[in-house]
């Protein structure tokens, strides 16, 4: 036993694991003791110290020190087989002027590496925070790139919403970003890439750290602008008062009455959670209702209990419908309705062709577009010129942004939940998922669907809406 020590002390392999595994072992018991006594400071980082890096040197320390044991007995036999003695340990002096700037030029080169290190390792852990680092695989994350730079949430980086503040999530992102990197490597990734709703960090923990649950929004006012299919693409209204809601006093109200934190709602649903089953509402005053669907039981159902992504299931990769997008474009007037007529209407119709490739796009979506007013009215052709190049070259940039043919996304792929949901011709999700008017307790009581609950409809289609010209006139 005492030989033990003392080899453990005198080599210098065991004495170095024994140096490493103590001081490993030190800092993660008082980063973990601090922890417990709620000092969470220094954000991912400290945990990545904490639970990743340290723990490394830690084994690397146990591991040297068996080996420097070894090492140090079949040292002392094989000096017992020559009759030798073991050597003394070296003696440094530093009265001696040559050993102490030996010393000083160790302990200067010792902290310059540290630091380049320190440096080195901290540039390296904000690169994998970055957007530009999530979004480094081509192929595979190019629509979800293109879709988050468009987005509300643009300036709010990936791992924001995908891990969130604390090390045990960003672990857990490190390590499934490791199959992630073998699934690109060796081409096994899904095509289209699935919306991530079963590996989501509860809502609470990364959209709360913004958005309060706490907050009362009240209501809103929504202009929708839409145009017809006749030749002038004639814009109409639809007014909306939205009754965004929110917690106020003791009970929310509003669409947002779910975040209350008195009320509880769980409810039994596809993996795709388009089709509900069962709905659970654990009220404030206690009581328990629960709502089932007349239709036929959902296969491979689960249970959850709801958050903001059971609503808002696309709040940054947002893709939109071609109808959407021909309607911003011409309200914005990258397309020229006045130049161009039945542009609503060929702009749709060009864009919702089915092309197999982008570079079929790129040229089908110009010949079906241009080819209409050259057929239809070949003698104001030149004049028309100028707005059919920028109306073309804004046709290929929306289809660009929402369709990829590699990754088979194509229009309405990814399905919002938000609002009615869905994409026009077949909004069939969304709110409506629960408000159906279908689901009913036992006793008859259904979730409700009237519209009122959510908005109110002060204008729908209208050219030119009285309401508009009351609040602006």
């Amino acid at each position: 036993m005492e030989s033990s020590r003392r080899d453990l002390l005198r080599h210098p392999v065991s004495f170095a694991g024994a140096a490493l595994a103590t001081v490993a072992g030190l800092s993660i018991l008082a980063l973990f003791t601090s922890s417990l006594l709620g000092f969470e400071g220094g954000g991912p980082y400290v945990g990545i110290l904490a639970y990743v890096l340290l723990p490394g040197v830690f084994v690397v320390g146990l591991v040297l020190m068996p080996v420097g044991l070894a090492m140090a007995r079949r040292r002392r036999r094989r000096l017992a087989a020559t009759g030798s003695t073991e050597p003394p340990l070296p003696i440094l002096d530093f009265n001696r002027p040559r050993t102490r700037a030996i010393g000083l030029i160790f302990v200067a080169l010792t902290t310059v590496n540290v630091l380049i290190l320190a440096a080195a390792s901290y540039k390296g852990l904000e690169l994998m925070d970055s957007t530009q680092f999530c979004g480094s695989c081509h192929s595979v994350m190019d629509p979800e790139v293109t879709a988050h730079d468009r987005s509300p949430h643009a300036r709010v980086a990936c791992v924001a919403c995908h891990i969130g503040p604390g090390a045990s999530w960003f672990v857990k992102s490190k390590l499934s970003g490791t199959w992630q990197v073998i699934s690109v490597t060796l081409g096994l990734y899904p095509r289209p890439i699935p919306t991530p709703v079963h590996n989501l960090r509860p809502a609470r923990e990364t959209c709360e750290q913004c958005h309060w649950p706490t907050k009362f929004v009240g209501d809103r006012l929504q202009i929708l602008t839409h145009h017809d299919d006749d030749a002038a693409s004639t814009p109409t209204k639809t007014v909306l008062l939205l009754h965004v809601g929110g917690s106020q006093g003791v009970r929310a109200r509003g669409i947002h009455w779910h975040v209350d934190p008195a009320v509880k709602v769980r409810y039994l649903a596809d993996a795709k959670r388009e089709h509900i089953e069962e709905v659970e509402l654990l009220d404030a005053d206690g009581s328990r209702r629960v709502y089932k669907a007349k239709a036929d039981p959902v296969a491979d159902a689960h249970w959850r209990e709801m958050d903001c992504v059971d609503c808002h299931n696309r709040p940054t990769h947002i893709y939109k419908s071609p109808e959407e997008e021909v309607n911003a474009a011409l309200d914005s007037g990258r397309i020229d309705r006045t130049a161009l007529p039945f542009a609503y209407r060929e702009a749709v119709k060009a864009l919702r062709q089915k092309y197999p490739t982008r570079e079929a796009a790129m040229a089908g979506i110009a010949a079906q577009f241009e080819g209409f007013y050259a057929k239809s009215d070949p003698a104001h052709a030149a004049e028309r010129r100028p707005a059919l190049t920028a109306a073309v070259a804004e046709l290929r940039a929306i289809w660009s942004r929402n369709v990829w043919p590699n990754m088979n996304i194509q229009w309405g792929t990814y399905v919002s939940f938000l609002g009615h949901g869905g994409a026009p011709p077949d909004p069939t999700v969304g709110c409506m998922r629960c408000h159906d008017g279908d689901h009913a307790t036992s006793d008859g009581k259904v979730i409700p669907n009237d519209c009122d609950l959510c908005h109110n409809l002060l204008a729908q289609d209208e050219k030119d809406p009285a309401i508009l010209k009351q609040l602006a006139p």
